[in-house]
């Protein structure tokens, strides 16, 4: 998005990458070894990156109306695409366990730290009674479904420092939207797929 009055600098933009699959880790995006896709055979538009690029405008949810600019944009442009989502980071996790845990972390296998993550994301509120999870508040807030949760997806040192390599999957299904939004705001009710919720179903029940 641009202004009139800063015409060479944009005010937020997003990054996307077309794939033939949704991605479970973040260098099927941008590793230097990635396989590159025809954009004519892709079928998922991946939205990877929404940087705001003016600190007196965080907060005002340009980031909401950009991406639903970018997906009537690209089934515009690229009518074969089927599905719109994100490989999102997932911050706060790790402190996020680390408390509720009492420190004694679940023992460093891949399966662990996804279910845990499944349920900080469906279950757990801020003191305001939010999703927890900033990323994840943006993107259900838009009306997005939780998808799916991947381990060792980001092995950078910040991806292991803030969520032990965690990264999740929102799509946005257009003729669900509505309805997401809906039981986030009247039932408090997280839309995911069922894998997801069974996962996070699966920590509480431990």
């Amino acid at each position: 998005f641009f202004h009139p009055q800063l015409p060479d600098e944009p005010l937020i933009f997003v990054e996307v990458a077309l794939t033939a699959n949704l991605p479970s880790a973040i260098d099927q995006i941008i590793g230097a070894d990635r396989p590159l896709v025809d954009p004519q055979s892709a079928k998922c538009a991946i939205f990877y990156s929404i940087s705001n690029c003016q600190d007196g405008l965080r907060g005002i949810p340009f980031g909401n109306y950009l991406i639903k600019r970018v997906v009537d944009l690209l089934r515009g442009e690229l009518t074969h695409l089927t599905t719109f989502a994100t490989l999102s980071p997932v911050p706060g996790f790790a402190t996020w366990l680390a408390r509720a845990s009492d420190g004694e972390l679940p023992p460093v296998e891949d399966s662990a730290y996804v279910v845990r993550a499944a349920d900080y994301l469906v279950n757990a509120r801020s003191p305001k009674g939010e999703v927890a999870n900033s990323v994840a508040r943006f993107h259900l807030g838009n009306g997005a479904r939780l998808e799916a949760v991947h381990a060792d997806a980001d092995r950078s040192p910040n991806g292991i420092r803030q969520s032990h390599g965690i990264m999740v999957n929102y799509v946005y299904d257009l003729g669900a939207i509505e309805a997401n939004l809906l039981a986030l705001s009247e039932m408090d009710v997280v839309a995911a797929s069922p894998k997801v919720l069974k996962l996070a179903q699966s920590a509480v029940q431990d």
